[in-house]
């Protein structure tokens, strides 16, 4: 059993950035490319959750998977159960793809600041469910969850054991840093 795995959550249907943001660039390098940088020295090994039919756009060589049958097309739950299914860790860093501002730096302190089933980052008000550390124990929750179709993040993480880590801990640069690129704008403002 691993340590640490990362996930990195690139399977969202995209559709007010306009195109798989997943492949969206940032100083030329895939947003992707950007989370898993992030995550690389913290975690044992990092897999993609991603869509089939995106799956032949990654390079060679990423760790890619498609939400397990029974949980396709559930959001992201379904991403995280998918990949704690699929390797065993002690604890999951997950991070969505489109936060393509996250550091390794971030990434490490939120680890450090660990001490709960969930960690997870809120940032000048708003909270980021998807940036955030699980421990293996919430795949059953997880679980229970998908199959009372119950799939939002917030409402498992409130009847959790979760503690929300400021993100001005976490970096100088929060209101950047975590910024959600949903829209091409964003990413031209950030």
């Amino acid at each position: 059993m691993k340590e640490t795995v990362g996930i990195v959550l690139a399977g969202g249907l995209s559709r007010r950035f306009g195109s798989p943001k997943a492949f969206a660039k940032l100083r030329n390098k895939y947003f992707y490319k950007i989370a898993v940088e992030a995550m690389s020295a913290s975690c044992d090994e990092i897999v993609i959750v991603t869509l089939p039919e995106l799956m032949e756009r990654f390079g060679n060589g990423e760790n890619l998977m498609a939400d397990k049958v029974e949980y396709a097309g559930l959001g992201p739950l379904a991403g995280i159960l998918s990949a704690m299914e699929s390797v065993e860790a002690n604890r999951y860093v997950v991070l969505p793809c489109d936060m393509p501002f996250i550091d390794d730096k971030a990434i490490s302190k939120l680890i450090t600041l660990h001490n709960e089933c969930v960690t997870a980052v809120i940032s000048d008000g708003r909270y980021h469910p998807l940036v955030s550390i699980w421990d293996t124990q919430m795949k059953n929750a997880v679980k229970e969850a998908l199959k009372n179709n119950q799939l939002s993040v917030m409402k498992l993480l409130s009847i959790s054991n979760t503690a929300w880590v400021q993100g001005s801990v976490l970096t100088d640069d929060e209101k950047r840093m975590f910024t959600n690129v949903n829209t091409p704008e964003t990413l031209e403002r950030g």
